[in-house]
């Protein structure tokens, strides 16, 4: 437990140490809080922003900008949504009904 109080005061963030410990942020946050830390409510800074901002639109995915910069994927996709940057299609959603068609064929 003490590791988890560390790291956080050492600037992980909890979705980093949920990760890391293998337990969602929400326990992370529960555990820091019983523990008497005091809880960082920082979100991403404009210069994070600009950051996600240009990384996704060279292609990088909205879970791979977060894991790069600490902040789960629905809080840049959020962030970048209010910035005005034009979302991408899901990758990995349900196949095309074409593709499904001819799947099973071979």
């Amino acid at each position: 437990m003490q590791q988890l109080v560390d790291d956080y005061l050492d600037g992980s963030t909890v979705y980093q140490l949920g990760e890391r410990f293998g337990v969602s942020r929400q326990t992370v946050s529960r555990l820091l809080k019983r523990h008497g830390v005091t809880m960082r409510m920082a979100g991403m800074s404009q210069e994070q922003i600009d950051e996600a901002a240009r990384l996704y639109e060279a292609g990088q995915s909205l879970a791979r900008i977060g894991a790069h910069l600490g902040f789960n994927d629905m809080t840049v996709r959020s962030r970048l949504i209010e910035r005005g940057v034009k979302m991408r299609p899901r990758q990995g959603g349900k196949l095309s009904k074409r593709h499904e068609d001819n799947e099973f064929e071979n």
